[in-house]
């Protein structure tokens, strides 16, 4: 996907590589299978066989002669866009993996400038999504996490997930390159991490984000290189809690390994589909290169990280107890300044939303 906004363009610098230049025009009369075989070697004579290739990048073989190209990079870092491209441009991949689920696919098709804002824009309807989407702690918890986020977006001007979409840009320009979103997916994640805590832990933990007020500047985030900004910024705060620190760290490497070792499989080369090992080039956080590294080559359960215990009891009474404050609070207001206050105070949608959002799940 080509991006129109400057700072994209400016991220990989000019470039003279020849697969930088357009396709040849293909011959009239060619056969779709004369015309993909074309295309095929194409890409092969842009693949460098002996890349030159930044430090961030990692190369991890599969059992049958796959190549994965992993580069670790930074989310606000524009150095970490370029690595991504010069990859990419230089291997020539079959697949392109990212970090990304399906519910974070939509930052591959905004523009930097739509990004910023948004990030920086924690509102009540993004709160009243986050709870509808995750229930009411997991959507808390997703908010404080977005403000980590907007914070950092704030002291740096420069929206998360750059290298992301150098990714999607630059796997458009490789002829048959495959885009895969590889993490797992985010209401999975913070569900199974809030389910880790106990109530005071996740007390600790959102008052630690709610008060993130350390000023990051741009030498900050390069020369955490050597582990993403944000997971550092996380991983400070949450050091304190293990069982947090695997659920969105070591269970995310484990689900990372397994849709990368998915990607890195044989491929069929025109014209008669002879299996040939393929080339993959995964995009993730610095933080995650040594979780993948170590789990390459190990036999992988990813079922036992994917389910989420039901709410506890504790869990339902709660909702019960802020379901009843709630209502507590309209009756007060009905009493203090009459009925048609609280009858107007009901017909709010947001106020109606929440009632909906803190009922108690079915049995």
């Amino acid at each position: 996907m080509d991006q129109d906004n400057n700072s994209e363009d400016e991220s990989v610098g000019p470039s003279e590589d020849p697969y930088e230049e357009e396709l040849p025009c293909l011959p009239p009369g060619l056969s779709d299978a004369e015309a993909m075989e074309m295309l095929w070697q194409v890409r092969a004579q842009r693949r460098q066989s002996s890349p030159d290739l930044p430090e961030t990048v990692t190369r991890l073989t599969a059992p049958d002669g796959s190549l994965l190209y992993l580069v670790g990079t930074a989310h606000f870092s524009d150095s970490s866009k370029k690595d991504v491209a010069k990859t990419i441009r230089a291997v020539q991949p079959d697949v392109v993996v990212v970090e990304l689920c399906q519910y974070r696919v939509s930052m591959l098709k905004m523009d930097e400038n739509t990004l910023l804002k948004e990030a920086k824009d924690i509102n009540l309807d993004k709160v009243q999504q986050a709870i509808k989407q995750n229930g009411v702690m997991s959507g808390l918890m997703q908010i404080l996490l977005l403000k980590v986020s907007a914070h950092i977006t704030e002291q740096l001007g420069m929206a998360p997930g750059g290298e992301f979409r150098e990714a999607f840009k630059e796997a458009g320009r490789v002829p048959f390159c495959k885009f895969h979103l590889g993490d797992r997916p985010i209401p999975v994640t913070f569900k199974r991490a809030i389910a880790a805590l106990s109530l005071w832990q996740k007390a600790r933990l959102a008052w630690g984000l709610c008060f993130l007020s350390d000023p990051i500047s741009k030498e900050d985030v390069e020369k955490c290189k050597q582990k993403d900004l944000l997971e550092q910024t996380m991983s400070e705060m949450i050091g304190e809690f293990p069982a947090l620190h695997q659920t969105i760290v070591a269970e995310r490497d484990i689900y990372l390994t397994h849709t990368l070792r998915q990607a890195a499989r044989c491929v069929e080369a025109p014209p008669n589909a002879q299996k040939v090992p393929a080339v993959v080039v995964g995009v993730v956080g610095m933080g995650h290169v040594p979780g993948i590294e170590r789990n390459w080559e190990k036999q992988l359960n990813i079922y036992e990280i994917m389910s989420v215990a039901p709410p506890s009891r504790f869990g339902q009474v709660l909702r019960t107890v802020m379901k009843g404050v709630v209502i507590g609070m309209l009756g007060y207001a009905c009493y203090r300044a009459g009925g048609s206050l609280g009858r107007t105070l009901l017909s709010i949608p947001t106020v109606q939303s929440l009632l909906e959002n803190l009922q108690l799940p079915p049995a």
